[in-house]
């Protein structure tokens, strides 16, 4: 097989060419030699390359959590794949033609690939090249009601903020007084606590025009 025109696609020549192989071997092709494990071990690795990259936003651990989920989801994976044309150099079974899953898996494995072949640089290079980070970005629920509040001619908000944590479990309580009310909101990070409270704001402004 030629992978030439595969490496040129992903950006990066293989040492070893049989761990390439594999990542695009599908069980249905080599029920021993396939690309199951790599599929499993690209999966850890793509978490902690975009957990690593989307750390220091200013979003609640819970929203990070959903933030990564959607990133490296199926449903985002299977287009990277599709755009990358890393379908098409699938090793597939003689009757196996609607393996949905396949798609965005063997994006997984050939991050692990990467990482086997050439270390974890080399798959952070893959990844931060080639997953849209922008697509599933969380709103920014701050600027949006400073911007609302500008508009309005009224002053910007303040945030009052309380460390009712320890620093081995840290946990911040965050207020803001608008419009004769109090919102508050509790979390792990000060950022991602003000992000839900800004949140909370703009969703009773939201109910107060209906």
């Amino acid at each position: 097989m030629d992978f030439s025109e595969i490496e040129k696609r992903i950006n990066y020549n293989f040492k070893d060419k049989t761990l390439l192989k594999r990542a695009l071997t599908l069980a249905s092709a080599d029920a021993e030699d396939n690309n199951q494990t790599l599929e499993f071990f690209g999966d850890a690795i793509l978490e902690f390359i975009v957990s690593e990259k989307i750390y220091s936003e200013e979003m609640s651990e819970g929203q990070l959590t959903e933030r990564r989920k959607a990133l490296v989801s199926d449903e985002a994976l299977a287009p990277v794949s599709l755009k990358l044309g890393l379908d098409k150099f699938l090793v597939r079974g003689a009757n196996d033609n609607k393996n949905k899953k396949a798609v965005p898996s063997v994006y997984e494995a050939v991050t692990a690939s990467i990482y086997l072949d050439g270390g974890m640089e080399e798959a952070k290079k893959f990844v931060l090249s080639t997953l849209d980070f922008t697509a599933n970005a969380t709103p920014n629920y701050k600027g949006e009601l400073q911007e609302y509040l500008q508009g309005k001619g009224e002053p910007c908000p303040v945030y009052e903020r309380r460390d009712d944590g320890t620093p081995q479990n840290p946990q911040f309580t965050v207020t803001v007084k608008l419009y004769g009310r109090t919102f508050s909101g509790k979390g792990t990070t000060v950022k991602g606590t003000e992000q839900s409270v800004a949140k909370s704001v703009l969703e009773f402004i939201k109910q107060q025009k209906n």
